[in-house]
Protein backbone atom coordinates (compact mmCIF):
# COMPACT_ATOMS: atom_id res chain seq x y z
CA UNK A 1 0.00 0.00 0.00
CA UNK A 2 1.25 3.22 -0.20
CA UNK A 3 0.61 4.30 3.27
CA UNK A 4 -1.17 3.04 6.58
CA UNK A 5 -2.48 5.04 9.90
CA UNK A 6 -0.78 4.59 12.93
CA UNK A 7 -4.05 3.40 14.51
CA UNK A 8 -5.01 -0.53 14.59
CA UNK A 9 -8.74 0.47 13.66
CA UNK A 10 -11.39 3.01 14.78
CA UNK A 11 -13.37 5.93 12.78
CA UNK A 12 -10.59 7.52 10.96
CA UNK A 13 -12.37 8.50 7.59
CA UNK A 14 -9.83 8.64 4.54
CA UNK A 15 -7.47 6.76 6.27
CA UNK A 16 -6.51 3.25 5.98
CA UNK A 17 -5.28 0.78 8.74
CA UNK A 18 -2.67 -1.80 8.15
CA UNK A 19 -4.91 -4.47 9.13
CA UNK A 20 -7.40 -3.03 5.75
CA UNK A 21 -4.17 -3.72 3.71
CA UNK A 22 -3.73 -6.95 4.90
CA UNK A 23 -7.34 -8.22 4.41
CA UNK A 24 -6.66 -6.62 0.63
CA UNK A 25 -3.90 -9.27 0.13
CA UNK A 26 -0.99 -6.46 0.46
CA UNK A 27 2.38 -7.37 1.87
CA UNK A 28 4.39 -3.99 1.72
CA UNK A 29 3.64 -0.82 2.97
CA UNK A 30 5.53 2.48 1.88
CA UNK A 31 6.25 4.65 4.61
CA UNK A 32 8.53 7.92 4.76
CA UNK A 33 7.87 8.75 1.05
CA UNK A 34 8.46 12.70 0.35
CA UNK A 35 5.19 13.53 -0.81
CA UNK A 36 3.79 12.17 2.84
CA UNK A 37 6.47 14.22 4.43
CA UNK A 38 6.33 17.76 2.86
CA UNK A 39 2.99 17.53 1.49
CA UNK A 40 1.02 16.18 4.67
CA UNK A 41 3.27 17.72 6.73
CA UNK A 42 4.07 13.63 8.40
CA UNK A 43 7.02 13.80 10.67
CA UNK A 44 9.14 11.46 11.90
CA UNK A 45 7.41 10.62 15.01
CA UNK A 46 4.28 9.69 13.38
CA UNK A 47 6.16 7.85 10.87
CA UNK A 48 7.38 5.72 13.51
CA UNK A 49 4.05 5.01 14.84
CA UNK A 50 3.13 3.76 11.25
CA UNK A 51 5.98 1.50 11.26
CA UNK A 52 5.01 -0.02 14.42
CA UNK A 53 1.98 -0.63 13.23
CA UNK A 54 2.64 -2.14 10.04
CA UNK A 55 5.04 -4.95 11.45
CA UNK A 56 2.68 -5.89 14.32
CA UNK A 57 0.41 -6.40 11.53
CA UNK A 58 2.52 -8.52 9.55
CA UNK A 59 3.80 -5.80 6.70
CA UNK A 60 6.83 -5.30 4.89
CA UNK A 61 7.86 -1.55 5.18
CA UNK A 62 9.35 0.13 2.72
CA UNK A 63 11.28 2.90 4.79
CA UNK A 64 11.65 6.08 2.43
CA UNK A 65 14.47 8.49 3.40
CA UNK A 66 16.18 11.43 1.73
CA UNK A 67 16.94 15.12 1.46
CA UNK A 68 15.54 18.17 -0.27
CA UNK A 69 18.10 20.10 -2.99
CA UNK A 70 18.82 22.64 0.12
CA UNK A 71 19.97 20.02 2.64
CA UNK A 72 22.24 17.94 -0.04
CA UNK A 73 23.59 21.63 -0.98
CA UNK A 74 24.13 22.01 2.52
CA UNK A 75 26.15 18.84 3.16
CA UNK A 76 23.35 17.83 5.12
CA UNK A 77 22.07 14.70 3.20
CA UNK A 78 23.50 12.40 5.97
CA UNK A 79 22.23 14.45 9.34
CA UNK A 80 18.68 14.01 7.18
CA UNK A 81 19.00 10.81 6.31
CA UNK A 82 20.21 10.10 9.46
CA UNK A 83 17.01 11.89 11.43
CA UNK A 84 14.93 9.39 9.25
CA UNK A 85 16.59 6.37 9.98
CA UNK A 86 16.64 6.52 13.43
CA UNK A 87 12.61 7.47 13.64
CA UNK A 88 12.14 4.04 11.69
CA UNK A 89 15.18 2.15 13.50
CA UNK A 90 13.50 3.08 17.07
CA UNK A 91 10.32 1.54 16.03
CA UNK A 92 10.99 -1.74 13.79
CA UNK A 93 10.93 -4.88 15.88
CA UNK A 94 12.04 -7.23 12.96
CA UNK A 95 14.81 -5.98 10.12
CA UNK A 96 13.80 -9.21 7.96
CA UNK A 97 10.68 -7.24 7.23
CA UNK A 98 12.07 -4.30 6.09
CA UNK A 99 13.59 -2.62 2.73
CA UNK A 100 15.14 1.12 3.03
CA UNK A 101 14.71 2.99 0.27
CA UNK A 102 16.61 5.97 -0.39
CA UNK A 103 15.16 8.72 -2.48
CA UNK A 104 16.57 12.17 -2.76
CA UNK A 105 13.40 14.31 -2.71
CA UNK A 106 15.22 16.74 -5.18
CA UNK A 107 15.33 13.45 -7.93
CA UNK A 108 12.06 12.89 -7.94
CA UNK A 109 9.86 14.17 -10.79
CA UNK A 110 12.51 17.67 -10.88
CA UNK A 111 14.26 16.65 -13.92
CA UNK A 112 17.75 16.44 -11.61
CA UNK A 113 18.84 12.66 -11.32
CA UNK A 114 21.01 11.50 -8.43
CA UNK A 115 24.33 9.68 -10.21
CA UNK A 116 24.62 6.33 -9.23
CA UNK A 117 28.08 7.36 -7.50
CA UNK A 118 26.00 10.07 -5.65
CA UNK A 119 23.43 7.18 -4.72
CA UNK A 120 25.75 4.18 -3.70
CA UNK A 121 27.68 6.78 -1.61
CA UNK A 122 24.53 7.11 0.52
CA UNK A 123 23.65 3.54 0.79
CA UNK A 124 27.06 3.01 2.00
CA UNK A 125 27.12 5.26 4.79
CA UNK A 126 23.50 4.21 5.65
CA UNK A 127 25.07 0.67 5.63
CA UNK A 128 27.75 1.86 8.13
CA UNK A 129 25.11 3.68 10.39
CA UNK A 130 22.98 0.31 10.51
CA UNK A 131 26.26 -1.24 11.62
CA UNK A 132 26.93 0.98 14.25
CA UNK A 133 23.32 1.56 15.75
CA UNK A 134 21.48 -1.71 14.94
CA UNK A 135 23.93 -4.53 14.25
CA UNK A 136 26.93 -5.80 11.64
CA UNK A 137 24.30 -8.94 10.85
CA UNK A 138 21.28 -5.73 10.02
CA UNK A 139 23.72 -3.75 8.24
CA UNK A 140 24.81 -6.89 5.54
CA UNK A 141 21.22 -8.00 5.03
CA UNK A 142 18.74 -4.82 5.14
CA UNK A 143 18.36 -4.41 1.38
CA UNK A 144 18.54 -0.58 0.42
CA UNK A 145 17.12 0.17 -3.00
CA UNK A 146 17.00 3.79 -4.92
CA UNK A 147 14.00 5.52 -5.28
CA UNK A 148 14.79 8.79 -6.94
CA UNK A 149 13.92 9.44 -10.79
CA UNK A 150 16.33 8.09 -13.56
CA UNK A 151 17.24 9.66 -17.17
CA UNK A 152 18.16 8.05 -20.16
CA UNK A 153 21.32 8.55 -19.03
CA UNK A 154 21.34 6.74 -15.88
CA UNK A 155 18.65 4.17 -16.56
CA UNK A 156 20.55 1.15 -17.61
CA UNK A 157 22.71 1.05 -14.82
CA UNK A 158 19.60 1.63 -12.17
CA UNK A 159 17.54 -1.22 -14.03
CA UNK A 160 21.12 -3.84 -13.43
CA UNK A 161 21.15 -2.73 -9.73
CA UNK A 162 17.22 -3.01 -9.30
CA UNK A 163 17.06 -6.61 -10.92
CA UNK A 164 20.53 -7.19 -9.27
CA UNK A 165 18.74 -6.35 -5.67
CA UNK A 166 15.37 -8.15 -6.79
CA UNK A 167 17.02 -10.96 -7.20
CA UNK A 168 19.20 -10.68 -3.47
Amino acid sequence: SRGINAEYGGAFTGEISASMVVDCGATYTILGHSERRHVFGEGNEQIGQKTATALAQGLTVIACIGEQLEERQAGKTMDVCISQLTAFKDNISDWSKVVIAYEPVWAIGTGKVATPEQAQEVHAKIRNWLSENVSSDVAGSVRIIYGGSVNGSSKGLYTYVLLFIMLM
